[in-house]
């Protein structure tokens, strides 16, 4: 369905690209391509512009409605997730003078494993020398 809808795009694109460059330009812009206003200019007509003024108007809301119909079939896959990088909850605080492993998700998930805590150390190990 997706893919349908952006060939659907990009060929309203091309085709208002080509009705916007066959328009006669308002101010002269360079003076190139006719538009000097001399009698056998391409397009010269009132009625012409006309058509071509509806046509620009019908393919550019035809370009804005595949457009909100694209961004809304790209919402349908996204899944929120977290800028924070974290999947589950974040970690309880530990109180002070609680040994290092007694908190967070590893001590957590280890309870509900059933496995024993790890001793913390009592202190700075300090290499002996022998």
């Amino acid at each position: 369905m997706q893919h349908v809808i952006i060939v659907i795009h990009l060929m309203l694109v091309l085709s208002l690209i080509g009705v916007v460059l066959l328009q006669r330009s308002e101010g002269g812009g360079l003076g190139v391509g006719g538009s000097g206003g001399g009698g056998g200019s391409f397009m010269s007509s009132r009625g012409t512009a006309n058509v071509l003024t509806r046509a620009t108007a019908i393919l550019a809301g035809l370009f804005f409605a595949t457009s909100l119909i694209l961004s809304i079939l790209a919402g349908f896959n996204r899944k929120p997730t977290s800028i924070l990088g974290g999947t589950g909850p974040s970690a309880p605080i530990s109180a002070p003078g609680a040994p290092a492993g007694s908190g967070g998700e590893g001590g957590l998930l280890r309870q509900l494993q059933g496995a024993p805590e790890p001793a913390a150390p009592s202190g700075p190990v300090v290499p002996q020398s022998k």
